[in-house]
């Protein structure tokens, strides 16, 4: 659990609304060149939406926020469609992550959504890291959050819309479809 100063001294501040100053893969490949074999070999499986086994508290901790924001989100969907299912209730453990999902699935538009959530997963990692900006939980806090940013820059609002009115399209069409066979 030693100190990675000579790694995290040199690294730009990140901002989520910015352009990454790096690739993560290029982080994660220097963040590894410069870590203890063990601590480096916990980037193999780390990810935004990995659920591995570790011994690394952030990340243990981190998979379990994340994976409340994800039963709250599969939740307030399921009521906002209004479909007739039962539902596993989520244990509410992380309250920000609960209201996240409530403010996401309120949202009018799906990539005002994602951002609004990608905010809120930025927040957790910034929470659970720590105050130790030199402890190993820091070097993958800003691997998470490069992937966030990277997650950011690839929203592509034409093509979105697009596709959003292409899937309703066939949504429509398959509805009609199943009217006129009835």
């Amino acid at each position: 659990m030693g100190s990675y100063y000579y790694l995290m001294a040199q690294l730009p501040y990140l901002i989520y609304e910015q352009k990454p100053p790096m690739p993560s893969s290029e982080f994660k490949d220097l963040a590894k060149s410069l870590m203890k074999p063990n601590d480096a070999s916990l980037f193999d499986n780390l990810s935004l939406t990995s659920q591995v086994k570790t011994d690394c508290d952030f990340i243990t901790k981190w998979q379990k926020w994340d994976q409340i924001l994800r039963l709250n989100l599969a939740k307030q969907r399921v009521i906002k469609t209004k479909h007739d299912k039962t539902f596993t209730e989520p244990q509410l453990i992380h309250l920000d992550a609960a209201a996240a999902a409530v403010k996401a699935v309120d949202e009018t538009s799906p990539l005002e959504g994602e951002i609004l959530l990608d905010k809120a997963r930025w927040h957790a990692i910034e929470e659970l890291a720590g105050t130790d900006y030199f402890h190993r939980n820091n070097v993958y806090a800003y691997y998470l959050k490069l992937l966030l940013i990277e997650r950011r820059q690839a929203f592509n609002t034409e093509k979105g819309f697009t596709e959003y009115k292409s899937l309703y399209a066939s949504i429509v069409e398959s509805a009609q479809k199943a009217g006129d066979s009835i």
